[in-house]
C-alpha cells in the first residue's frame, strides 16, 4: 500500500508536469514561430494583470486564491495532527536511542542523500523518518496559515482580476498534493493507525477507548534531535517565509485606499529592489528549504519543488514583461525573478 500511494502521488506530479509545465517550457522558447502557441498557453496560465483581455471566458475571480489556502490549512492540519500523534505513539525517540543512532546519519539529516555510502535502515532511522515528516508538515502549516491570513487581510485584489478555471483547479490540486507529498512515504502507516483508532472508538465507545498518552515534552523533544539538514532547510524556509511576508505586505499596501483598487503602482522595498517578483522568488526559496529539510532523497518532493520553480519562473517572466510595457520609468536594474540572472 505504501508504494501504491507514493507512486500515485508521483504519477499525479508527472501528469501535471506533462500537461502544464512542458507547455510553459515550450512557450518560453524565444522564437516568433511560437507566438500563437504562447498566446494560447498564456490564456490558460495567465492570471490577474498578465491574463489577456480576450481570455476572459471560463475564468473566476482572482480572489478565489483564498480557497487554495483554506483547503491547504484544513488538509495540512489534518495530516500534521495524524502524523504527529502517530509519531508519538508508534515512533518514540528517546535520548538513549538517539545516542546509539549513527552519527553520520544524523549529520545527513537521517538520510543518505548526500553520502556515497548507503546503509540499511534501522528501526531508529525509521523513526527519524517519521519525525522528519512531522517537521516538514509543521513548516507547511506555518506557510499555509500565513497565506490564508494574507488572502483575507493583506491582499486587495482588483475587481477585474481573473484567472482561468483550469488554473483554479490546478491550485486546488497543488494544495492537496503538496502536503501529502511531504509525508507520502509514511502516509499508509499513519492512515492505518488513524483507522485503527477510529475503529476502536466506534467499537468500544469513548469510555473504553485508550486515549493517546502524550505530553508536551514527548511531542516536541524528538524534533530537537533531527539532523543538521533539517535545521539548515528550516532556516532557509524561514528566510524565504519572512521575505515573502514582507513583499506581500508591500503589495497589499499599494491598494490601501478603495480608490486604488484598479490602479497598478510600481512596488519598492525589500527584494523588489532586485527583481519584479520577489514574492515568487521567496516561494521558491522556502520550497527549496523544504527540499533540503527532507534530506533530498524523495523524488516526490523533487517533483513538487520543480513544479513550483518552473511555474513561478514563467509567471515572473510574464509579469516582468508586463511591468516594462506598462511603466516607461520602470527600474532598469530589476530582473524578473532571479537577481542578475533572469
Amino acid at each position: 500500500m505504501e508504494l501504491e500511494i507514493v507512486w500515485l502521488v508521483r504519477a499525479a506530479w508527472i501528469t501535471v508536469w506533462v500537461v502544464s509545465i512542458l507547455p510553459l517550457v515550450i512557450a518560453s522558447i524565444p522564437t516568433s514561430k511560437l507566438n500563437s502557441f504562447r498566446k494560447l498557453v498564456l490564456s490558460f496560465a495567465g492570471r490577474g494583470k498578465i491574463l489577456h483581455p480576450s481570455s476572459q471566458k471560463f475564468t473566476v475571480p482572482q480572489k478565489f486564491f483564498a480557497h487554495f489556502y483554506v483547503i491547504g490549512v484544513v488538509w495540512t492540519t489534518l495530516l500534521l495532527a495524524a502524523t504527529w500523534i502517530y509519531a508519538c505513539e508508534m515512533a518514540p525517540l528517546s535520548s538513549e536511542e538517539f545516542q546509539l543512532s549513527d552519527i553520520a546519519s544524523r549529520l545527513a539529516g537521517g538520510s543518505d542523500a548526500f553520502s556515497i555510502h548507503k546503509s540499511h535502515m534501522t528501526p531508529v532511522e525509521d523513526r527519524f523518518k517519521v519525525w522528519r515528516a512531522v517537521f516538514l508538515l509543521l513548516l507547511m502549516e506555518i506557510h499555509v496559515l500565513r497565506r490564508v491570513i494574507e488572502s483575507f487581510y493583506v491582499f486587495k485584489y482588483s475587481p477585474s482580476a481573473r484567472m482561468h478555471i483550469l488554473g483554479y483547479f490546478a491550485g486546488l490540486f497543488f494544495y492537496v498534493t503538496a502536503p501529502l507529498s511531504l509525508c507520502s512515504n509514511i502516509a499508509p502507516d499513519v492512515a492505518r493507525f488513524a483507522g485503527n483508532q477510529a475503529a476502536e472508538f466506534i467499537a468500544n465507545g469513548k469510555s473504553h477507548t485508550s486515549a493517546p498518552d502524550l505530553s508536551l515534552v514527548m511531542s516536541i523533544s524528538p524534533l530537537m534531535k533531527l539532523g543538521s539538514l533539517q535545521w539548515i532547510g528550516g532556516a532557509i524556509f524561514l528566510w524565504g517565509w519572512i521575505h515573502q511576508r514582507r513583499c506581500h505586505a508591500i503589495l497589499g499596501s499599494l491598494r490601501e485606499n478603495p480608490s486604488q483598487a484598479k490602479e497598478y503602482i510600481i512596488p519598492y522595498g525589500d527584494w523588489f529592489g532586485m527583481v519584479s517578483c520577489p514574492h515568487f522568488l521567496a516561494e521558491i526559496v522556502l520550497y527549496a528549504g523544504l527540499l533540503i529539510a527532507s534530506g533530498g532523497t524523495d523524488i516526490t518532493i523533487w517533483l513538487l519543488f520543480g513544479f513550483v520553480a518552473a511555474n513561478l519562473t514563467y509567471a515572473a517572466g510574464e509579469t516582468h514583461r508586463w511591468y516594462l510595457r506598462k511603466f516607461e520609468d520602470y527600474p532598469a536594474n530589476r530582473h524578473a525573478i532571479f537577481p542578475h540572472v533572469y
